[in-house]
């Protein structure tokens, strides 16, 4: 069967679940079940402004996910594409999981006519990173947020 990415369904559920627990594990956070159930629906649902999402299955194993947003940005017309999550197994990572999956959402925005696909990862997420800097351009650009 080999590697596919292809639109999350109410079916993958579980592994869905699964998979995004372990994501937000690896950035040492948690959330309360509630936000699992509401960004499943939202992932699954009609609103085009809303989260999309992916699965990658190796051999028929759902074995990584992504979610995107398009949002309007105020120096293009276009909307963007933000690619929120990407997570693959660590039993997978290196096998082209990753890059299947960003090139995916890259896809997606081609066809939606969005000029550009952006993400962040933390500083000490190493292996990631040997990837982005394959595929992706790094920016100058640093985050802060709203103080607790």
């Amino acid at each position: 069967m080999g590697l596919i990415v292809r639109p999350l369904t109410r079916d993958d559920g579980p592994h869905w679940s699964a998979l995004w627990r372990s994501y937000l594990a690896f950035y040492e956070t948690e959330v309360p079940q509630a936000v699992y159930d509401t960004y499943f629906e939202r992932l699954l649902g009609n609103d085009s402004q809303d989260f999309q999402g992916l699965i990658a299955e190796l051999d028929g194993t759902p074995v990584g996910l992504t979610h995107y947003l398009f949002h309007r940005h105020g120096w293009k017309i276009e909307d963007v594409c933000y690619l929120q999550d990407l997570y693959a197994t660590p039993e997978v990572r290196g096998r082209g999981v990753g890059r299947a999956l960003i090139e995916a959402v890259y896809a997606a925005a081609d066809e939606s006519g969005a000029p550009s696909v952006y993400w962040l990862t933390q500083d000490f997420n190493a292996d990631a990173r040997k990837l982005y800097d394959r595929i992706g351009t790094v920016t100058p650009f640093i985050k802060y947020a709203r103080p607790a």
